[in-house]
């Protein structure tokens, strides 16, 4: 927890800005770590992804001013979205993510200025077309395209392009990992992506999820704003990391909450029996020794049906989280977090 940590200390008043300098560099240093570990687990599809019911355009839409910014004045920008796009269902905040390191990968192949095009379209891909693609399975897909007129790549470029650590950028100005990160969320979202490219002639990467039918639901069109990131509610924590359990007992206690800790599932159950005031929220780390967290929940709601349960990880292997996907309705938040990102996903679950 050393985001979390470093954060905490930079609130304190009583550090000198010597000190505090110094902690905004271990803070700095922290936030690169964090960023290559996810990406990291994104390649290996071991990020816990929480999908929801969405349509590509509207996520588009919402980035178009935020893409503008970070491609500069001299690369236009056109999009070209289907007016009756299907529905897909993915981590929102994944495929913004996918999005983002694609237009990167196609402004960096223009230092002289260029097009980038965004497309979206329905398509229906039949047994012939499957046959002929490993990994494809037949069915209707939403189909995401960006393309940009750089200057290309070789066949020897292009089959190495979603190799970890693999770059063609200067040294210090990659890790190599953009391209293998939108690689590994695609395919843990169940899609395929295809690179089309011939040096001078520029680049195509076009994305394929399947299409559902499920409608996205009221409460995702009309978010529920947070007021306020203060409480006073009680809220039982089982963390077996005791470094971990106290930054977040240290990051709770700082936002008014009462904080109640366990080293383990049982003890939490023992607490939770044992307490006799209201918990209104269960905190626990996805993974925990002796019993799983799934049975821990499910006893302690035995006695507490109305308590809401939090889970916290940045792995996926454990009974709620299956091929990297969240069971439905459970609420997630994925580690590294800091007190104020925390804070927030706590105040959000609790006013569900």
């Amino acid at each position: 927890m050393i985001l979390g940590n470093a954060e905490l200390i930079l609130e304190d008043s009583i550090i000198t800005d010597k000190v505090r300098e110094r902690i905004q560099e271990i803070h700095t240093a922290g936030e690169r770590a964090a960023s290559l570990t996810r990406q990291l687990l994104a390649f290996s599809r071991k990020q816990v992804l929480q999908p929801k019911i969405m349509n590509l355009n509207k996520t588009a839409k919402n980035m178009e001013k935020m893409l503008l910014r970070m491609i500069g004045e001299d690369i236009e920008l056109r999009a070209f979205l289907a007016p009756d796009l299907g529905q897909i269902e993915a981590d929102t905040g994944q495929i913004e993510q996918v999005i983002m390191n694609l237009i990167v990968n196609a402004r960096d192949a223009m230092p002289e200025g260029g097009k980038i095009t965004l497309e979206t379209e329905n398509v229906d891909i039949d047994e012939k077309y499957a046959d002929t693609h490993t990994s494809v399975i037949p069915g209707s897909y939403v189909m995401l395209s960006i393309s940009d007129t750089g200057i290309g790549m070789s066949d020897e470029t292009r089959i190495r392009i979603f190799d970890p650590f693999y770059t063609t950028k200067d040294k210090g100005k990659g890790t190599g990992l953009g391209l293998s990160t939108v690689y590994g969320i695609i395919k843990q979202s169940k899609g395929n992506i295809w690179v089309y490219s011939e040096p001078g002639k520029g680049c195509t990467f076009k994305i394929y999820l399947p299409q559902v039918e499920k409608p996205i639901p009221k409460a995702e069109l009309m978010p529920k704003s947070i007021d306020t990131l203060i409480g006073s509610e009680t809220i039982l924590v089982a963390e077996d990391d005791e470094m971990v359990r106290n930054f977040i007992v240290r990051a709770l206690q700082g936002y008014g909450y009462k904080v109640l800790t366990a080293a383990s599932g049982e003890e939490a159950i023992e607490i939770s029996l044992a307490y006799k005031n209201t918990i209104h929220l269960l905190l626990t780390d996805v993974i925990m020794p002796g019993i799983n967290s799934r049975d821990m929940e499910e006893s302690i709601k035995t006695s507490r049906p109305k308590i809401k349960v939090l889970y916290m990880s940045g792995y996926t292997d454990n009974t709620i989280v299956h091929y990297g996907v969240l069971d439905p309705g459970k609420e997630f938040i994925a580690k590294p977090f800091t007190p104020e990102s925390m804070a927030r996903k706590v105040r959000e679950v609790i006013e569900k």
